[in-house]
C-alpha cells in the first residue's frame, strides 16, 4: 500500500461561514483549528495547506463557561524588564476588539511554524452580523446541531 499525499493541484479550498453567538470558545476553537488546517478532509496532507477559509461573524458574542470571564487571564510582554502585561478575559471582550478571545484560541490550538502561520491567514473574524465574504458564497455550517455542548444551555432548563 502506498500512502497518499495530496498535490498542489489537489487542493480545494472551500469557504465556510460560522455563526458564533452564544457558542462555546474552546469546543469553537477546536473546531475552527480542525477546519483551518483540513483534517476534516479525507486527502489531509499535514505538510500542505488543505484548510478552508473560515469566516466567523459575532465573534465578539461567544461564551466563556464557568467563571473564565473573570479568572481567565492573558499575559503579553511589552520586551522590557519587568514588562509583563495581564489583561482577564472579560476586558478583552469589552474592548474594541472583542474577536481577539476567539482568535487566540484557534492560534493556541494551531501547531507553532510557518505553516500553521500560513493557514491562520485563512481565518476571517467579525465582531458583528455582517461579513464582506458574500462573493465567495460561504457555506453556513451550524455548530449547535453538531453537538448540544458547543453552545451555552439555559441553566433553568438544563
Amino acid at each position: 500500500m502506498k500512502s497518499y499525499s495530496a498535490k498542489p493541484d489537489d487542493l480545494k479550498k472551500n469557504w465556510i461561514l460560522i455563526d458564533a453567538e452564544g457558542l462555546v470558545v474552546g469546543r469553537l476553537a477546536a473546531l475552527i483549528a480542525t477546519r483551518l488546517r483540513g483534517k476534516h478532509k479525507p486527502m489531509f496532507t499535514p505538510h500542505m495547506d488543505c484548510g478552508d477559509h473560515v469566516v466567523v461573524v459575532n465573534a465578539d458574542k461567544v461564551a466563556l463557561t464557568g467563571n473564565k470571564a473573570a479568572d481567565k487571564t492573558y499575559y503579553r510582554h511589552t520586551g522590557y524588564p519587568g514588562g509583563i502585561k495581564e489583561r482577564r478575559a472579560h476586558q478583552i471582550l469589552e474592548s474594541k476588539q472583542p474577536e481577539r478571545v476567539l482568535q487566540m484560541a484557534v492560534q493556541r490550538m494551531m501547531p507553532n511554524g510557518p505553516l500553521a502561520r500560513k493557514q491562520l491567514k485563512s481565518l476571517r473574524l467579525y465582531s458583528g452580523p455582517e461579513h464582506p465574504h458574500d462573493a465567495q458564497q460561504p457555506e453556513t455550517l451550524d455548530v449547535r446541531k453538531l453537538n448540544e455542548k458547543n453552545a451555552v444551555r439555559d441553566r433553568n432548563h438544563g
